[in-house]
C-alpha cells in the first residue's frame, strides 16, 4: 500500500512539474504578449503619429530577459550582423513586405554577429519598450544572443 501510494505521489508529482515546464517555456517566447498593443493618436513636430500603448503582459517583460523567434528582415538595402529586424512572421507576411502589424517585429541588438538566414532563428535578450522614438521599433531586444537557427 505504502509503495502504491509512493508511486502516485510520483506520477502526479512528474504530472504537475511537466505541466509548469511546458507552461513556462510558453511564456519565454515573448510575441502572445507583445501582440496586446493598442495605439493613441499624438501629434510631433511633423504632424500626427500612432504611440503603442503597451499592455499590462508587455510591461510586466520590460526590461526582463526573453526568448523570441522568427524570422531576419534585411533592412536599408543591407544585413547588420548584430543589429537584425526579427519578424515573428515569414518576409512575405511581415510588417514592412505583407499583412503584419508592427507588433510582429523587432530590433535585435547582437553581442555577437551572425550570419543571414531565411530560416527561423531564435534570439534571448533584456525587453526594452519604446514609445517614444519614432525613428526605432516600439520593440528592442538588447544584449541579445542568438540561441539556435
Amino acid at each position: 500500500m505504502v509503495k502504491m501510494m509512493k508511486k502516485i505521489v510520483l506520477v502526479l508529482a512528474v504530472f504537475f512539474l511537466g505541466g509548469s515546464l511546458i507552461a513556462h517555456a510558453q511564456e519565454k517566447n515573448v510575441w502572445k504578449s507583445l501582440s496586446e498593443v493598442s495605439y493613441k493618436v499624438s501629434e510631433d513636430n511633423f504632424g500626427e503619429l500612432y504611440v503603442p500603448v503597451f499592455s499590462e503582459a508587455s510591461k510586466k517583460l520590460e526590461g526582463t530577459v526573453v526568448e523570441a523567434d522568427g524570422y531576419i528582415i534585411p533592412f536599408e538595402g543591407m544585413f547588420k550582423p548584430e543589429h537584425i529586424i526579427l519578424s515573428s512572421l515569414p518576409l512575405a507576411e511581415c510588417f514592412f513586405c505583407g499583412s503584419g502589424g508592427p507588433e510582429t517585429v523587432m530590433e535585435v541588438m547582437l553581442t555577437d554577429p551572425i550570419k543571414y538566414t531565411s530560416k527561423r532563428v531564435k534570439v534571448r535578450g533584456k525587453l526594452v519598450l519604446n514609445g517614444n522614438d519614432p525613428e526605432k521599433l516600439m520593440y528592442i531586444l538588447k544584449e541579445a544572443k542568438l540561441i539556435s537557427e
